[in-house]
């Protein structure tokens, strides 16, 4: 960068400083470098489009290296939300919304499926150990609230239901670990 001038120099450092941080789909990779873009110009000033050319140049350069690999990202995120406690509708949204293909992140949520019994039951345990709910409480039991807390994760009623009728923490790793047969 000389004198204020945006260039693919400037641009390849943004991306490889981001790619050393987080892990990225090739559409979130190009909306962080234009966002960066948009707050470096001036007011009103839309980037020029050899600037754009360069972003979308290192996007297709880091894709063909192998720095970007949208499957793999996704595999990737969805086993890490599901860890969480993400459900795999939820899962398959954030993917979308990160820039992921939808059968992409299809694929992921599917691959993710075939490996656990049943994954959103699975999610739901985490789920209630992150938030301390059914029997990981510390206090008394509010039913209808620890529903709802369910419910606004994006899990079904059953789902919760089951999680919430164990009677210990062993009996929720039991379920988890079986998938609610």
């Amino acid at each position: 960068m000389t004198d204020g001038v945006i260039g693919p120099e400037l641009i390849e450092r943004w991306a490889l400083g981001y790619l050393g941080r987080y892990s990225s789909s090739e559409s979130n990779l190009r909306r962080v470098l234009l966002r960066r873009l948009r707050r470096r110009l001036p007011a009103g000033c839309d980037a020029s489009p050899p600037v754009a050319a360069a972003v979308e140049a290192v996007v297709a350069r880091y894709r063909r290296a192998g720095l970007l690999d949208d499957a793999a990202y996704a595999e990737g995120q969805a086993r890490s939300w599901h860890r969480r406690g993400t459900p795999s509708t939820q899962i398959r949204l954030r993917l979308i919304a990160k820039g992921v293909a939808e059968g992409v992140a299809a694929d992921a949520v599917a691959k993710l499926c075939a490996e656990t019994a049943d994954l959103d039951l699975g999610a739901a345990c985490a789920f209630a150990r992150r938030r301390r709910l059914g029997p990981f409480r510390r206090g008394t039991a509010e039913p209808a609230r620890e529903l709802a807390a369910f419910a606004r994760a994006g899990f079904g009623r059953r789902v919760a239901q089951a999680v919430l009728a164990c009677a210990d923490v062993s009996a929720v790793e039991e379920l988890a670990r079986r998938g609610g047969d």
